[in-house]
C-alpha cells in the first residue's frame, strides 16, 4: 500500500454523502470482522489446525494488513467470523461481519444489499459423476442430484435441467462435505457445484478412484469479496489492495497456495491483468 491512493480514500470522504463507515467503527471498536466459511475450500474453509484458510481468506488478511495501516492501528484484532453459504451476505447487510471473504457470485440482485470488490477469481459450476456413469448431466432425467441450497449453483442446476428438458431429484444438501459423503456412499447419483471446490474435494477424497468430474461448464461465476453497501472508503482501500496484488504479480503465491501447482487458466489470468488497475 502506498500513500498514493491512501490519499484516494480521504477524497472519497470528503465527497461522499452520509453512508456506511466501516473503517471509523474498525478504528472506535479495534476490530476487523472478517466473514469465512468452513465448508468452501480451496477458496474458504477452516484448516486442520482449526484456523480459517484458503484463497478469499488469505486475499482477506492482505486487505487487512491494509486496513491496520489506513486506521493507524498496527495492533488491531482481526477476528473471523463463521458464516454460512445462507446468511453470509446478510451477515454483511446487517453489519456482523465488515467484509466476506469467500465464494460468493457477483449478481444484480445481490448487488441491491451488499456492494463487491474487484472479481477475485472466475469459476464456474460443473458436476461430480461416479465412474460407473452416467457421465453427461443430461443423462440424469430421473436420478438424484445434490447441490448446496440457497446457493446461485442451485438456481444454475434447474436452470441447466430445464434447457435439458430432463427430471431428475433435486436434493439439497447444507454442506459440500455431505453432498460428496452421499455421492460416494451411493444415495446420490451425482453432486453439482463449483468446478473448484469440487476438484479440491476429488483431490480429497479417499474414493477419488470412483468419481469423476465432467469436462463441461455450465456456467462462469466471477466471485468478489462482499462489501457493505455505499462504503466507498472501504471498497476503495480493499480494490486498491487486490489491484496491487495483480499488478505486482502477488495474487500468483497466494493462488499457489490453495490451489497448488496448478496455474491459473486463461480466465483467471486475463481477470487479474484487466483488473491490475494502476494507482
Amino acid at each position: 500500500m502506498r500513500a498514493g491512493w491512501l490519499g484516494l480514500l480521504g477524497l472519497v470522504a470528503s465527497t461522499a454523502p452520509l453512508a456506511a463507515d466501516t473503517l471509523s467503527r474498525v478504528r472506535e471498536a479495534g476490530t476487523l470482522r472478517l466473514g469465512f466459511r468452513t465448508d468452501a475450500p480451496p477458496y474458504s474453509y477452516r484448516s486442520a489446525d482449526g484456523s480459517p484458510a484458503g484463497y478469499m481468506v488469505d486475499l482477506c488478511r492482505e486487505v487487512s494488513e491494509n486496513v491496520k495501516k489506513s486506521v493507524g492501528d498496527p495492533k488491531l484484532k482481526i477476528d473471523f467470523v463463521e458464516v454460512t453459504a445462507a446468511n453470509r451476505l446478510e451477515a454483511v447487510r446487517d453489519g456482523t461481519v465488515d467484509i466476506l471473504c469467500d465464494p460468493t457470485s457477483v449478481t444484480l440482485s445481490r448487488r441491491e444489499i451488499v456492494d463487491f470488490s474487484l472479481p477475485t477469481i472466475i469459476d464456474g459450476a460443473s458436476v461430480l459423476y461416479r465412474a460407473s456413469g452416467p457421465n453427461h448431466l443430461a443423462d440424469f432425467d430421473g436420478k438424484r442430484i445434490g447441490v448446496l441450497q440457497g446457493t446461485t449453483t442451485e438456481q444454475t442446476l434447474k436452470t441447466a435441467l430445464w434447457q435439458l428438458d430432463i427430471k431428475p431429484q433435486v436434493v439439497p444438501m447444507k454442506t459440500h462435505e455431505e453432498g460428496i459423503r452421499a455421492l460416494s456412499a451411493g444415495t446420490l447419483d451425482a453432486y453439482f457445484g463449483d468446478r473448484g471446490i469440487l476438484l479440491h474435494y476429488l483431490r480429497q477424497s479417499r474414493t477419488s478412484a470412483e468419481i469423476r468430474i465432467e469436462d463441461q461448464y455450465y456456467t462462469f461465476e466471477t466471485y468478489a469479496l462482499a462489501l457493505p453497501k455505499d462504503d466507498g472508503r472501504l471498497r476503495l482501500l480493499v480494490d486498491a489492495t487486490l489491484a496491487d496484488l495483480y499488478r505486482t504479480r502477488s495474487v500468483q503465491r497466494i493462488f499457489t497456495r490453495s490451489f497448488g501447482n496448478a496455474a491459473p487458466d486463461e480466465f483467471v489470468r486475463a481477470l487479474f491483468v484487466i483488473h491490475g488497475v494502476a494507482k
